[in-house]
């Protein structure tokens, strides 16, 4: 049961009568008529207990997309029923409209549309469906609140995605299927065809040349079925904004593109999430089903505020991978939280791995860099140089040990990962 406005606004007046009407009987009188009025409208509202929901609609959407969810309401009992009916989610889940009204005959059904826009990933589900139905008079309610469940995924964005043509003609270029004045060059044979004046002749194999009595070269290609192992450090640091975007998702943005490109060139591609335990892990799934596997994996992930485990992540990658591969480490170059836990173990990583880091930086920092307008923004700029210094420092002892870095901002980083790979590629160092 709920009671109205209106209802609330008459015993407000009701609480006027002894001024004109100074005896108890007059207020009992006014107060009986509005608790009448109260009944009739519980007894001729609509039966909201015999309502029943049931949902259908998209599980998945994209962040920055819209997905639509129905809500359908069937009336199992023997009256009409009219009524207002919120949907409710959370917040983050964008839903509109919030409140709408119904009309159920009895025995019918009605189906209420909804689209929701997240402006957050990962999992959102409905909370409750509350359906008030008002009687005649307008002073009180039949009001139900019910579950109806429903869990709609908010996969990653994947803004990037518009850079992957470009990357892969850069592909294409790198095996030779490309028209282009650069031939297809690489480190693993590919097969063997005539000389043709501008040939390399460091690439002749003089063996085939004495069998067939032509001059015979040798082609190659990139190397083709290695192994990449995308590690996303979901620690404290990953919790951290860059703008309006987490860290995190940055990272993903980057995992996406990368694991994009290297599916298309032949290689396998891995996922593990890790802060001190495994939040996720891709492995073993085929080119054609790595995206969806990977958006699936990332969309429920969370920074965890605690910090990361380097040592506990390198004995879980070192446990999963035995042969050498290229290990891209997604993190954020904090000095403390590296120089403790990850440079000590990067020896033991690098003698078996490639080892290469992406991190994300703030173009806040370079703006702060470059202000000179007061004395707050001199300090401010000393602060910002003393960090990028920091920063640099840091850079230049991790490639010390043989460890590719890629720091750039945020719409930067997954083109600038993407370049560094297919760099690698190209000198056959994978």
């Amino acid at each position: 049961m709920a009671l109205t406005g209106r209802l609330g606004l008459l015993a407000a007046l009701a609480a006027l009568v002894p001024l004109f009407f100074p005896s108890w009987g007059a207020l009992l009188a006014v107060w009986g008529v509005l608790l009448l009025g109260v009944l009739a409208d519980l007894a001729l509202a609509g039966n909201v207990r015999g309502l029943a929901f049931h949902r259908s609609g998209d599980t998945n959407v994209r962040l920055g997309e819209s997905a639509h969810v129905a809500l359908t309401v069937e009336n199992l009992g023997k009256r009409r029923v009219r009524a207002r009916l919120r949907d409710a989610w959370p917040p983050s889940a964008g839903a509109a409209p919030r409140v709408t009204r119904v009309d159920v005959p009895a025995g019918e059904r009605r189906r209420v549309e909804m689209t929701l826009t997240p402006t957050r990933r990962g999992d959102r589900h409905a909370v409750t469906v509350v359906v008030r139905s008002v009687g005649p008079l307008g002073l009180a309610a039949r009001q139900l609140s019910r579950k109806a469940p429903w869990r709609l995924r908010v996969l990653p964005g994947f803004p990037s995605r518009r850079h992957l043509p470009a990357k892969l003609s850069k592909l294409r270029e790198l095996t030779g299927n490309h028209v282009s004045m650069v031939r297809g060059q690489g480190t693993e044979f590919d097969s063997l065809r005539e000389y043709v004046a501008g040939d390399d002749v460091r690439s002749i194999d003089w063996r085939a040349t004495a069998r067939r009595a032509d001059v015979v070269v040798r082609t190659w290609r990139p190397e083709r079925d290695r192994r990449l192992y995308l590690v996303l450090d979901t620690g404290r640091t990953a919790a951290g904004r860059v703008g309006d975007v987490p860290r995190l998702d940055c990272s993903m943005d980057a995992a996406l593109l990368l694991g994009a490109l290297a599916s298309r060139a032949g290689d396998r591609v891995d996922l593990l999430a890790y802060d001190r335990r495994v939040r996720a892990r891709v492995e073993g799934t085929s080119r054609t089903d790595l995206l969806t596997a990977m958006v699936q994996a990332m969309a429920p992930l969370e920074p965890e505020l605690i910090e990361s485990d380097a040592a506990g992540m390198v004995s879980t990658l070192m446990s999963r991978v035995r042969q050498r591969c290229l290990v891209v480490l997604l993190t954020e170059l904090n000095t403390a939280a590296i120089e403790e836990g990850l440079l000590p173990l990067l020896p033991q990583l690098t003698a078996r791995h490639l080892v290469m880091i992406a991190a994300v930086s703030d173009p806040r920092v370079s703006e702060m860099a470059a202000g000179r307008g007061d004395l707050v923004a001199v300090y401010d700029a000393a602060a910002a140089e003393r960090a990028r210094a920091e920063r640099g420092r840091l850079t230049a002892e991790l490639r010390s040990y043989g460890v590719e870095v890629v720091d750039a901002p945020p719409d930067e980083l997954a083109p600038a990962l993407a370049d560094a790979y297919l760099a690698l590629k190209a000198a056959g160092r994978l």
